[in-house]
Order: structure tokens, then C-alpha cells, then sequence
């Protein structure tokens, strides 16, 4: 008790209250201003976004395979997959690789926007204003831009395997787009099949429609020359005729024999004697017209088989070459249906059930940890200023 009769509390003279505790919290911000300013107020604001604002992503996933029909060995590791390198990438590989970049390509964008709802599913109105695609009619390098963003694909060029992710706003748009691209891939695959099957097989086919043009051709000479010489086989003509030309000179031959053996004992006046002359006079013109039309000039038989000959050697040429021909285009199909490619699906969509998207501690986190070097570091060069400055 004072002099005034006031009872004071015991302990509390001379001493003053404590201030409140959100005085002293702003008494410690503003010593610390700069590390408010730099650390705490940005990770404070990214927090607000993250776990007030930013919307949930879901994240579809599936794996596929770019294989040929023709079984090929596992994909070399190590040293064997440096030496492969060198000498250039399989098929099936560079295919892999093409698709995977087809898939996040600006035609796959405009096929996805013209059937699959592309820009309805990425702007939609519940979806906070940083994370939607801005526009509804956005311009293709926008589009595209924003698609890179929510689509990845990358290969595996160990494994020889592609991973699909698609992140949306929305489970079932995430899984619906996983399916689409792996049609998409698939289509792919099945034009670059076309491409080199036809590719493979054209100069087969060109070298085969020539060889049959060139045999067509030539068959039609041979039948024109078989109208125009009245002949249907000149060498079997040639043959007959030979053979009639050398039976009338074997009956001239024994004629003139007879003759000279019947000289020596009948008077050359005889009938006998004459009629026999006459036959071999008439035996002798025969065969001198028959041997002309065998080896004479003009129409003569010997030209008829030599030209038809001709046509015929060409012909057995022909008829090979159409053989070769054929048996290189039944060749060339059969390697082509070897190296025909096909997709694979390892792991098939997924539906997303939570999200897993944005990774809200993980970037603040990562953010702070970030604000916190920097920090570190211009505190550090402000007092090295200062120190130096003293």
C-alpha cells in the first residue's frame, strides 16, 4: 500500500507491462524488413495461390512400344548401345522416336482441336486464371505452346518404350486424351507403313509393268509376223520343207541312176528310156524350186525362220526377265511385310482418381529454399560492403 492508501500489485513496481504480442511480431518484421520483403512475403503469397487458388491437376499415364513384324534382338546396353549408335538407329527405333515427336506436334494439335474438344477441356471456367488456356479461340502457336505444356512425351532409348502423360483439370479429360494420342500413334504408325510398303515395292513394281510391257510387245510382233507370213510355226515350215526338198533330191538321185544303169542296155531312144529322162527333169525342177523357196531370196523360208527366231530368242529373254521381275516384287513385298511396324501398349490409361498436380509443398519448398540462398547471398555481399566501407 502507498502513501495514498492504493494497494499495488506485488512485483510490479517500477516495471512496465509487456507489449502485446502482434506489436512485438511488427517490431521484428520491420528490423527484419528486408528478409520480409525478399523470403517471407513471396512464399506467403505463392502459399495463398497454391493452397487457396491454384486448381487440381490429374495426370493420365500409358506406355507403348514401336515394334517391326520381324523379331528383333532386345536393345543393347552400354558399350553395345554406343557402337549401334555409331552406325545409325533401327527402324523400329527412329520410328519410336518419330511418333513420340509427332504426338506433340502442331498436327496432332489441329486434329485434337478439330475432334477432341482440345480448347474446351483446357479453358474451362472453374479452373483458376493462371493454370487455364486464356481465349476461347486461341491462335495455333498459343495452342500449341499451352499443349507442350500439359502433354509429355519422352522415349526411353534404352527400353525402347514411350511414356504418355497428359495433365487436365479433370480425370476423365486426362484419360480421354491418353486414348486419343495413342490412336493418333497408332494412325501414325499405320501411314509410315503405307508409305514404306509402297516405297519398297515401287521400283519392283515399275521394273515388273516394264518387263511385261516389253513381253506383250514383242508377243504381238511374233503374231503380226505369223499373219503376214501365213505361217503359224516358220520353223517347223522350214523343217518340212527341208525334209521335201531332201526326199526330192534322194528320188533325183536314184532317177539319175537308174537312168545311167538303163543306158548301158536299152537304146537311149526307147520310151523307157525317155519317160525316165522326163521324171528327172521334172525331179530336177522340182527340187531347184523347192531349195529356192527353202534358201532363195525375197519370201524365202531360211529369212522367215532367221527373223522368227529372232522374236523368239527375244521372247524366252522376255518371258525370264517378266520371271526375275516377278520373283523380285514377291521378294520385295515379303521383305516390306517384315519391317511393317505396330504399336504395343505396355500399360494401358489410367483414370485418375486423385490429384497429383500442382506439387504445392514441393514448389514451395523448393521456392523458400530458393528465396533463402538468394537472400543468404546479398546478405552476405551487404555486409562484405559495409565492412569494407568501415
Amino acid at each position: 500500500m502507498n502513501m495514498h492508501g492504493i494497494i499495488e500489485p506485488i512485483g510490479s513496481a517500477g516495471q512496465e507491462s509487456p507489449p502485446p504480442i502482434w506489436r512485438r511480431v511488427t517490431g521484428w518484421f520491420w528490423r527484419k524488413r528486408m528478409f520480409t520483403l525478399v523470403v517471407v512475403l513471396p512464399t506467403l503469397l505463392l502459399a495463398a495461390y497454391l493452397y487457396l487458388i491454384a486448381s487440381d491437376q490429374y495426370e493420365s499415364e500409358a506406355h507403348f512400344l514401336v515394334r517391326s513384324t520381324e523379331s528383333t534382338p532386345m536393345p543393347a546396353i552400354g558399350i553395345s548401345q554406343a557402337l549401334s549408335s555409331v552406325t545409325g538407329l533401327g527402324a523400329a527405333q527412329s520410328e519410336a522416336m518419330s511418333v513420340a515427336d509427332y504426338l506433340t506436334s502442331h498436327d496432332v494439335v489441329a486434329t485434337l482441336r478439330r475432334e477432341d474438344y482440345l480448347v474446351e477441356r483446357f479453358h474451362r471456367s472453374d479452373v483458376d486464371v493462371f493454370s487455364r488456356l486464356w481465349g476461347a479461340d486461341p491462335t495455333p502457336e498459343r495452342l500449341l505452346a499451352y499443349y507442350q505444356r500439359q502433354v509429355k512425351v519422352e522415349y526411353n532409348t534404352e527400353t525402347g518404350i514411350t511414356t504418355l502423360r497428359v495433365h487436365s483439370f479433370r480425370p476423365a479429360d486426362s484419360y480421354d486424351l491418353v486414348r486419343k494420342l495413342l490412336q493418333l500413334g497408332e494412325q501414325r504408325v499405320n501411314i509410315l507403313n503405307e508409305r514404306s510398303y509402297r516405297d519398297a515395292i515401287a521400283l519392283s513394281t515399275k521394273q515388273l509393268a516394264n518387263a511385261e510391257t516389253a513381253l506383250t510387245a514383242n508377243q504381238l510382233k511374233m503374231t503380226n509376223f505369223r499373219h503376214a507370213r501365213r505361217d503359224i510355226n516358220p520353223e517347223a515350215s522350214g523343217q518340212a520343207q527341208l525334209g521335201l526338198v531332201t526326199e526330192l533330191s534322194g528320188q533325183l538321185a536314184s532317177a539319175r541312176a537308174q537312168l545311167s544303169a538303163m543306158g548301158s542296155f536299152i537304146s537311149h531312144s526307147s520310151p523307157q528310156y525317155q519317160a525316165l529322162e522326163q521324171r528327172i527333169r521334172a525331179l530336177s525342177a522340182q527340187v531347184e524350186v523347192q531349195s529356192g523357196r527353202l534358201t532363195g531370196t525375197g519370201n524365202a523360208i531360211a529369212n522367215d525362220i532367221g527373223a522368227y527366231e529372232e522374236l523368239k530368242f527375244r521372247q524366252e529373254f522376255l518371258a525370264k526377265r517378266y520371271e526375275a521381275a516377278a520373283a523380285a516384287l514377291q521378294h520385295a513385298r515379303e521383305q516390306a511385310l517384315k519391317q511393317q511396324l505396330y504399336v504395343v501398349r505396355v500399360v494401358e490409361p489410367n483414370m485418375p482418381v486423385k490429384s497429383l498436380f500442382p506439387q504445392r509443398g514441393r514448389i514451395l519448398l523448393t521456392v523458400f529454399v530458393g528465396l533463402m540462398l538468394a537472400y543468404s547471398i546479398g546478405w552476405l555481399i551487404a555486409a562484405g560492403v559495409r565492412e569494407h566501407a568501415a
